[in-house]
């Protein structure tokens, strides 16, 4: 893992575990809003009930944060996760009315909180791609060091 990604996890991956916790045991009206929301943008998560959705959504928020924790997993499969959950959350702020001014990508009041959100992404996609394009770079230099070295043992 790349050493520069650790304070970028450890930000993201306390908040997004901290988030999951604290919905682990979500139950009642809050479940019931949090779930009337994702319908409005998501309709086929209408199948799965308040509760059932709440505990699900707390556990995806605490593997992720777990995740970006462990520095065993790769930067490029946590990145992954953050893209497809702020991804999910964007499509929340997108589809839920009154979240953004009409015809327009800017949030209003009620949408800053959910709109923040679109820092997941640039996050997730920040480490995928540095970590996928730091291993191409890597085994380009890699190589050119190995054949150069074969080429100086042939000549010597």
């Amino acid at each position: 893992m790349n050493v520069s990604h650790l304070p970028l996890r450890a930000a993201i991956g306390a908040f997004v575990l901290n988030s999951g916790l604290s919905k682990w045991n979500l139950e009642g009206e809050a479940a019931e809003g949090m779930h009337g929301m994702a319908v409005g943008a998501i309709p086929p998560l209408r199948r799965i009930g308040p509760g059932q959705f709440a505990r699900l959504l707390a556990g995806t928020e605490v593997t992720l944060g777990s995740a970006l924790l462990l520095p065993l997993i790769p930067s490029a499969l946590v990145g992954l996760g953050l893209v497809g959950f702020g991804g999910g959350l964007l499509r929340l702020y997108w589809a839920t009315p009154g979240m953004h001014e009409p015809g327009s990508v800017r949030p209003t009041q009620q949408g800053v909180p959910i709109a923040k959100d679109s820092w997941l992404v640039g996050a997730g996609l920040t480490l995928l791609l540095d970590d996928l394009f730091g291993r191409m770079a890597g085994k380009g230099r890699g190589a050119g060091r190995r054949s150069r070295r074969r080429g100086a043992k042939c000549r010597g």
